[in-house]
């Protein structure tokens, strides 16, 4: 059975990207496009991993990623932030909400698939 991936960018573009990277991998992929539409996909189906966008109108990544720990049924699944902030106060930011990796974009999508496999296999 292949992973899930709940994809969150607020850019179309970045979201096919990502999504055609990823499923040419042999992932499935749901698309989010800001975080309060993320929170509505996490519907009890099991997410192996959430690669999410920092910098997104209606609710930004970090604030995402905070939503998604106090969810009992996916407060253990790997986040990974996918944004052009490359400051390390918001790396920082992002470790302690609890993000498992930080790729700055524009990413090369095997640096992605490399991280993905890592975090979707645990």
């Amino acid at each position: 059975m292949s992973k899930t991936i709940l994809v969150v960018d607020d850019s179309a573009s970045i979201r096919q990207v990502v999504s055609i990277a990823l499923k040419s991998a042999n992932y499935e992929v749901i698309e989010a496009c800001d975080g309060k539409d993320a929170l509505t996909k996490l519907d009890g189906r099991k997410i192996h991993l959430i690669i999410s966008d920092v910098n997104m109108p209606n609710m930004d990544g970090i604030t995402l990623l905070k939503e998604v720990k106090m969810l009992p049924n996916y407060k253990f699944t790997p986040i990974i932030m996918l944004t052009t902030e490359g400051s390390d106060s918001k790396k920082q930011q992002g470790k302690a909400a609890g993000a498992k990796a930080w790729i700055v974009k524009p990413f090369k999508p095997e640096q992605l698939l490399q991280a993905v496999k890592m975090l979707a296999s645990a």
